[in-house]
């Protein structure tokens, strides 16, 4: 008796629908339009975490850029999250639940598929700009805001938000260009002139930084972050009379700020008035014992008073560099 010459498999009723089920999708996959350009992300993601681009006359070299640093993952970022249900799914609903259980990422994700269902939804957009940096993804928030500052043209606020994230990740040419728009939209609010100011300073432009931390101590006389800033600024011109002025108005505004009684034990230090470094010192070590730096400017100076020698900056030594830790996000 010969036996068939089909396979086994094909006898098995089970096996028969699978294998209908993946001609189909070839069939399906086959015919489906390749990709155009519209159906591809738009240039508009990649590009907000860039410096801007500058126009050369035809024919003439291009200036080497100025790189500024990137952060990881922010060129290929993606905001919406593609995705696909049988029925209606409230992803926002979702995302409190998990954030409720501390699932920052999961939350996160649910955001970013209601975005998906609804691009311009602003619950969706503000709730990334929280869970992003929360969640190791400030690149999506700094996406969230930059969308939240399109959809409310008037309002100055994301803006700020976004300038910050953007002068935390290093992308500074895009903060100073955020900055100046969320200040133009606001003339009136120090908050704009003081992410603008901190742009400014981590670039490395002083005098610049100077003028827009003036201008929000201005508006906001008793802005304690400004006032330290402010004073960050002139001890970085080595103006220290006027960064301990400043400074002891912050430190009166923020009592229990540790980085700022050390920077202002900087600017006394620099100034020769060492009993009043040393208690500005002491005072940020009480605050935060673990604070290293104000623990070495401490010590230092408790050894110079305790020779009684003068101070190393009145004696032309290297000055004690200010902590930069006080610019505020």
């Amino acid at each position: 008796m010969k036996k068939s010459l089909k396979p086994r498999a094909l006898k098995s009723p089970l096996l028969l629908p699978a294998l209908a089920a993946l001609a189909l999708l070839g069939l399906l996959a086959s015919r489906s339009p390749r990709p155009t350009s519209s159906d591809m992300p738009t240039a508009a993601a990649a590009a907000s975490l860039s410096p801007p681009a500058h126009a050369h006359p035809a024919g003439s070299p291009a200036a080497a850029p100025h790189e500024e640093p990137q952060p990881p993952g922010a060129l290929t970022a993606a905001l919406p999250l593609a995705h696909e249900h049988l029925s209606p799914v409230n992803h926002l609903a979702r995302a409190r639940t998990l954030r409720e259980l501390g699932d920052l990422s999961g939350a996160l994700t649910e955001c970013r598929r209601a975005l998906h269902d609804a691009p311009e939804h602003e619950e969706a957009l503000r709730a990334i700009a929280r869970l992003g940096p929360r969640s190791e993804k400030p690149e999506l928030a700094v996406l969230a805001l930059e969308q939240l500052g399109r959809l409310n043209p008037e309002e100055a606020s994301p803006l700020v938000q976004q300038a910050r994230l953007l002068v935390s990740l290093g992308a500074y040419a895009e903060a100073l260009r955020v900055a100046e728009e969320a200040v133009s939209r606001d003339p009136e609010e120090p908050e704009a002139y003081q992410v603008l100011g901190r742009a400014h300073f981590a670039a490395g432009h002083l005098s610049e930084a100077i003028l827009r931390f003036q201008q929000a101590v201005h508006l906001a006389p008793e802005h304690g972050h400004a006032l330290n800033n402010l004073g960050l600024a002139w001890l970085r011109a080595n103006e220290n009379a006027r960064a301990a002025e400043v400074l002891s108005r912050a430190a009166a505004l923020l009592p229990h700020v540790a980085y700022v009684h050390n920077n202002l034990g900087v600017a006394y230090e620099r100034l020769g008035r060492t009993e009043e470094a040393q208690e500005a010192y002491a005072h940020a070590t009480r605050l935060s014992p673990r604070y290293v730096q104000a623990r070495v400017n401490a010590g230092r100076v408790s050894k110079v008073a305790s020779l009684g020698a003068t101070s190393p900056g009145s004696r032309g030594a290297r000055l004690p560099e200010p902590t930069l830790q006080g610019t505020r996000p």
